[in-house]
């Protein structure tokens, strides 16, 4: 049979718009020869629904999608995610379920069984597990429906199982001889290599052909890569769709032959489109057209804004400069070659005179107390307030420009240069901004050398740079990975690495301290294997110590 791999970008709850991409995608294969299209996990609702499915009404609008959908379908069969009613008297009131439609009608319908509740996972919080596999006999040949982390429970694969069932290997008992998985993956580094390994793992063990369709696109902070996949029985890939972009590949079960469209060639291009991808979803699904950044001349603004104009068109994109009493020439001039070079839009509003006020106007309230950062600050607090300014104004989405080195230790300030609707590169650490700033560069200048050589610095008191309070950014990334990615308490990061200890000690400390600050920021995109926010869950008012 040949199988289409329809990798779509579907919006959370714009089911109109959902269905009109699904019905596409299914006349496309049909005009191909498909015998079957596969869509991915709860592509008719989208993916992630969270607290949306707690609402009866929005339920009950995904299950009368579904029958309008198959009652629109051409004539080929379709496996559509969607989120459903779960049946029973007791427990949660949805299931994540995945509809096999043929012939106008749904011919069996299979509920996931594995709830993923770690990470940015927390479905076992809103659906009900199934408890029957799914296997349906389509064309001579027995098909096996399994939902995303069903697959995800090797015991051949993984050297822990986080669940006592394996759906996979009951559906192949159950007499399946192809393996469906639709799949809400969301990227992180290293997860679209991670994907191939685990899935040739389980087509070459179950001597089984296994089909891969997963969700493509930006919803909030998630970034979905696609990357579906089909691999014949031996475990050869053998069908490969594009990654950050929707595609339709076809797979022939019966010659193990199908499409192979190229994904990115490093793991430093995956992460910038990645970051091209989200961005770009975030403001159009959030209803904006337009965006502002604020430009320092340095690499952080100036990777975000590269971004941008890539992700939403450099007519798009207004660049914002805001020289303050310490800000140097030089990063006045790249703030403007950097504009020149993007062909964005670039505003100059000096705030000398409006930090004067300020100053003016707190110097009875602070009386003798001398200056300190509270002075650094208020000029950060005042350029937040510009760009808030012109966003109300002008109804385009402030992009903050803090990396995720600076936000894990809280050197950043509220309501400052924190202020955004989202943040970019809030995700990615220093070094790697380093690394997608030449990549950027890959083919010409587009972000001045200079911001690539220079010390980093927020430029809020006379010859200030990063490294007057933080360690070296090469050094902190490594220990913040450790702490933060991989959980290593402060001894094992010692130990692991001969790190300074009491380096350590403040590090750690520093993370903790700024976590108030954290639950305040604009959400970030993720491309690590832990991002702050949606990934990483810590209280504010605690006393544990590391």
């Amino acid at each position: 049979m040949k199988i289409a791999l329809a990798q779509i970008n579907t919006t959370v709850g714009d089911f109109p718009g959902n269905v009109e991409r699904i019905l596409r995608s299914a006349r496309a294969a049909k005009e191909r020869g498909a015998d079957l299209v596969v869509f991915p996990e709860l592509a008719l609702c989208g993916y992630p629904p969270r607290d949306l499915v707690e609402r009866p009404d929005f339920i009950r609008r995904s299950e009368e999608e579904m029958s309008r959908l198959a009652g629109l379908l051409p004539d080929v069969a379709a496996l559509v995610g969607y989120v459903r009613r779960s049946k029973i008297e007791k427990g949660k009131a949805a299931a994540d379920a995945a509809a096999l439609v043929h012939g106008g009608r749904v011919v069996l319908d299979y509920a996931k069984m594995l709830l993923p509740f770690y990470d940015v996972f927390d479905e076992s919080r809103y659906f009900e597990p199934g408890n029957a596999t799914g296997v349906y006999e389509f064309r001579g040949t027995p098909v096996g429906i399994t939902v995303c982390e069903d697959v995800w429970n090797d015991k051949h694969f993984w050297k822990k199982q986080l669940y006592t069932r394996d759906p996979a290997e009951e559906t192949v008992r159950a007499g399946a001889r192809v393996l469906l998985n639709i799949a809400s993956s969301p990227f992180n580094t290293e997860k679209i290599q991670f994907r191939v390994a685990m899935l040739q793992e389980l087509a070459a063990h179950h001597n089984i052909p296994v089909v891969y369709v997963n969700h493509v696109g930006g919803n909030d902070q998630l970034v979905f890569d696609g990357s579906s996949m089909a691999f014949d029985s031996s475990g050869r890939m053998a069908a490969r769709a594009k990654s950050f972009d929707e595609d339709l590949v076809i797979f022939d079960t019966a010659t193990g032959e199908g499409e192979m469209h190229g994904g990115p060639d490093s793991e430093i291009e995956a992460v910038y489109q990645a970051l091209r991808l989200g961005t770009r979803d975030y403001v159009a699904k959030c209803g904006f057209e337009k965006a502002i950044v604020g430009l320092s001349g340095g690499i952080d603004s100036s990777l975000v804004a590269t971004i941008a104009a890539d992700a939403l068109g450099p007519e798009n994109v207004m660049g914002v400069s805001m020289p303050g009493p310490y800000s140097s020439s030089g990063s006045i001039r790249d703030a403007q070659r950097l504009a020149d070079n993007l062909k964005i839009d670039l505003r100059v509003i000096p705030i000398n005179s409006i930090f004067e006020s300020y100053l003016t106007t707190l110097d009875s309230a602070f009386g003798e107390v001398p200056r300190d950062v509270t002075e650094e600050n208020i000029q950060a607090r005042i350029r937040g307030n510009i760009l808030m300014a012109l966003s109300n104004k002008l109804g385009s989405l402030v992009l903050s420009t803090g990396n995720k080195s600076e936000l894990a230790v809280g050197y950043c300030t509220l309501y400052g240069d924190m202020a955004g609707g989202l943040a970019v590169i809030g995700d990615v650490p220093k070094m790697m901004v380093y690394d997608l700033a030449r990549y950027a560069n890959r083919q010409n200048e587009r972000i001045p050398a200079a911001c690539l050589v220079k010390p980093p610095s927020a430029e809020l008191r006379p010859n200030q740079t990063d490294q007057d309070t933080l360690p070296a950014y090469d050094v902190l990334d490594v220990i913040l990975k450790a702490f933060i990615e991989d959980s290593l308490c402060g001894q094992d990061i010692v130990q692991k690495y001969h790190f300074d200890p009491e380096l350590v000690r403040q590090t750690i400390c520093r993370v903790n301290a700024a976590e108030y600050k954290r639950q305040q920021a604009a959400p970030a995109l993720k491309v690590t294997a832990k991002a702050f926010g949606i990934g990483r869950r810590f209280p504010i008012a605690q006393k544990w110590a590391d």
